[in-house]
């Protein structure tokens, strides 16, 4: 890939992020919700309470991160949190009535920012995105070995096998 490309790409992602992120804090912010909020208040929609540490690593935050929103979220009373009954050192997070209020308010505001940023695309693009960008994130996830790619493409090139994503 020649520079033009990769930077035409590079910036088309940059800019999207910064944009998706930019919208959805226009459209938090009626709720009293920041970004990154959202997502603590979805994942535990989906998984029930759960150990703060394991809510880290479900929304690929830093701990400490997930210690202040969740402190936030507690004070404005949409989550509890208490000590892990099998570890005190743990903390058990979960959301309140009104945090599953919200949610549901949420989740309305996250179906529209999806149907506004993929306004005028066909379904079928649509349909495929998903998969195209968890493949795009877990290539520069920096979580894993990024030899990965490398040993694989270089098995490709002499073996014929396709290579790892």
């Amino acid at each position: 890939m020649d520079f033009d490309q990769a930077d035409t790409i590079n910036q088309a992602i940059r800019l999207l992020t910064l944009r998706h992120r930019a919208r959805a804090a226009e459209l938090l912010a009626p709720l009293g919700l920041h970004p990154g909020q959202e997502a603590l208040l979805l994942e535990l929609a989906r998984t029930g309470p759960m150990i703060q540490a394991q809510l880290s690593e479900a929304l690929c935050v830093e701990r400490p991160s997930v210690t202040l929103m969740a402190r936030k979220l507690e004070a404005a009373g949409h989550i509890r949190r208490s000590p892990a009954p099998d570890d005190q050192r743990a903390t058990v997070v979960e959301l309140t009535d009104g945090g599953r209020a919200l949610t549901e308010e949420v989740k309305r505001l996250w179906c529209a920012l999806a149907e506004e940023t993929l306004a005028g695309l066909p379904a079928e693009t649509v349909a495929g995105l998903p998969s195209l960008l968890k493949t795009l994130t877990s290539n520069v996830d920096t979580r894993r070995p990024h030899n990965r790619h490398a040993a694989s493409a270089a098995r490709a090139s002499s073996d014929g096998t396709p290579p790892v994503l």
